[in-house]
């Protein structure tokens, strides 16, 4: 196999665990260094400071300083400014900002108001941690995530998530002002000089699906001439991690592999996949993902190491060019 250029939409936990396989998996193969587009969809102004936890939780995974006991946040951190936040009644009581953390938001915070844009940020700290990757924001916009309940109201996505744990019902799933949103500059131009775009096992609703929400990026990946393989985030009907069953429900969808390769569709038809990868537990469906002119890959999908996660890059880059042919 060639050395591909390779595009990956992440966002999420699942995203920074399959991206450190991406960047295994290159490395091993002299390849270039995979452009990685970020959901920011979760992005939000807190205290003061802007947060973008996907991103951090993309940086912090590929400079390996991130808290792989909580999932997010950074190694070791503490919480003294945290507490003094709440003491004076600031920030949200549920919603905990590490000091090291904090950090990264003000010097965020600064740079934005210096008048940089999200992705001269992103640039700007990969200058102190070489991630191996090209970070990219989906858009410099911002287009947080509203949730959207069954009573008319509406809360934050991080609201939702942190605080109440999905467990309020929620109607639909919105980004304000994402439709005059613009992908940021050179996601467009990676995608279609890729050999290989891989959707990573995140959240298909609200880390995908605000990535594809982005004016230009879905019809960038339709008509993009390397292949499109997702891996999928369902292993044996549940979800690996988080609650994306329920935001799948909100949309009509069902908690399975081939449930979730069905709503992101065959580029042969109106989608944006050439291929889907499947779990092992999950090959009885293989069948129906290929009736959406899917072409099923069934392979282990635990993501338990960095060497894990490569082992399914390396079956999604066969994927890929089995796909085109090559």
């Amino acid at each position: 196999m060639t050395a591909p250029r390779v595009v990956v939409l992440a966002g999420g936990v699942g995203g920074s665990k399959f991206t450190l396989g991406v960047r295994e998996a290159l490395a091993r193969r002299g390849a270039p260094e995979a452009t990685v587009v970020a959901n920011t969809g979760d992005d939000l102004w807190l205290s003061g400071v802007r947060l973008q936890p996907d991103v951090d939780s993309l940086v912090y995974a590929l400079a390996g300083v991130n808290d792989t006991q909580r999932g997010w946040g950074r190694s070791g951190d503490t919480e003294r400014v945290n507490a003094e936040l709440q003491a004076w009644g600031a920030g949200w009581p549920w919603f905990t900002l590490g000091d090291l953390d904090l950090g990264t938001h003000l010097a965020r915070t600064g740079w934005l108001r210096e008048g940089q844009t999200p992705t001269q940020v992103i640039e700007r700290m990969s200058q102190r941690w070489p991630l191996g990757v090209h970070l990219l924001p989906m858009t410099d916009a911002e287009v947080d995530t509203q949730v959207e309940l069954r009573d008319g109201s509406s809360i934050h996505f991080q609201e939702w998530w942190t605080r109440h744990r999905a467990a309020l019902e929620p109607a639909a799933f919105h980004n304000p002002g994402i439709r005059d949103a613009r992908p940021a500059p050179g996601v467009v131009e990676a995608i279609a000089a890729a050999d290989v775009v891989l959707i990573a096992p995140s959240n298909p609703v609200v880390s995908i699906g605000p990535i594809l929400a982005v004016p230009g990026i879905r019809d960038a990946l339709r008509s993009a001439p390397g292949s499109v393989v997702g891996v999928s985030p369902i292993i044996g009907g549940r979800v690996v991690r988080g609650m994306a069953d329920v935001c799948l429900a909100a949309i009509g969808v069902e908690t399975s592999a081939a449930a979730v390769g069905a709503h992101y569709g065959a580029r042969t038809g109106d989608g944006i996949l050439d291929a889907w990868l499947l779990a092992e537990e999950d090959a009885g469906s293989a069948d129906e993902v290929a009736e959406h002119s899917i072409r099923p890959v069934v392979t282990p999908l635990w993501m338990t190491d960095a060497v894990a996660s490569g082992a399914i890059v390396d079956a999604a880059l066969a994927a890929a060019f089995d796909a085109a042919g090559w």
